[in-house]
C-alpha cells in the first residue's frame, strides 16, 4: 500500500482542527469529473466527522487530458492569498462543467479579488511552483490519477464516496 511521502505542512490548505486524530488528504484536478464527484463525498465527510478530521487539498493537475486545470490551480492558489482559497475550491468544483479561463475571472470577481491581479499571475506563472510542488509531491507518494486519497498517510484505494471513505477513516479512530 502507497504511503504519503509529503507529510502536511503549514504551507498545505487545511480544514479542520491541527490535533484531529485522522488526517484526509486528496491529491485532486478541478477538471476532473470524479474530484467533481467526490468533492460532494468530502464535503459530507467533514460534516459527518467534525473536529475528528482535518482534510488537506493538494493539486494534482492532469493538464494532458484538462486543459484548464492548470489555471484552475494556480487561480485557487491566488485567492488563497488572499484568504480565499476554500471559496475559489468550492466555486471551481460548483462551476466545473464550465470550467474555463472567463470563469476564472468571474469566479474571482465574486470573491471580490482582482481580475487583473489573476490575469498578471496567470501570464507571470506566479503560482505554477506551489501546484508543481503539490503535484511532484503526489507522484512521490504513488499517485497516478485523481482524486487520490490518503487517510492517515495511507493511501485509500477502495471508492471515494461516503460510506466507503467512512469505513476507512472509522479503522482510524
Amino acid at each position: 500500500m502507497a504511503v504519503l511521502n509529503v507529510p502536511v505542512t503549514s504551507s498545505d490548505h487545511i480544514q479542520g482542527d491541527a490535533h484531529a486524530p485522522v488526517t484526509l488528504v486528496e491529491y485532486g484536478d478541478y477538471e476532473c469529473p470524479y474530484c467533481g464527484a467526490a468533492h460532494t463525498h468530502v464535503q459530507l465527510v467533514q460534516k459527518h466527522y467534525g473536529r475528528q478530521l482535518r482534510f488537506v487539498f493538494r493539486h494534482f493537475p492532469l493538464t494532458e487530458v484538462h486543459p484548464n486545470a492548470q489555471s484552475a490551480a494556480e487561480s485557487a492558489e491566488f485567492a488563497g492569498v488572499h484568504g480565499r482559497f476554500w471559496e475559489m475550491h468550492d466555486l471551481l468544483f460548483e462551476n466545473q462543467e464550465r470550467l474555463s479561463i472567463p470563469l476564472l475571472f468571474a469566479a474571482v470577481r465574486s470573491l471580490g479579488l482582482s481580475e487583473t491581479e489573476l490575469r498578471d499571475a496567470l501570464a507571470e506563472g506566479t503560482y505554477m511552483s506551489k501546484v508543481r510542488d503539490d503535484f511532484l509531491g503526489g507522484v512521490r507518494s504513488g499517485v497516478n490519477g485523481t482524486p487520490a486519497f490518503f487517510i492517515n498517510d495511507r493511501r485509500h484505494d477502495g471508492p471515494f464516496d461516503f460510506p466507503h471513505l467512512v469505513a476507512a477513516i472509522d479503522t482510524q479512530l
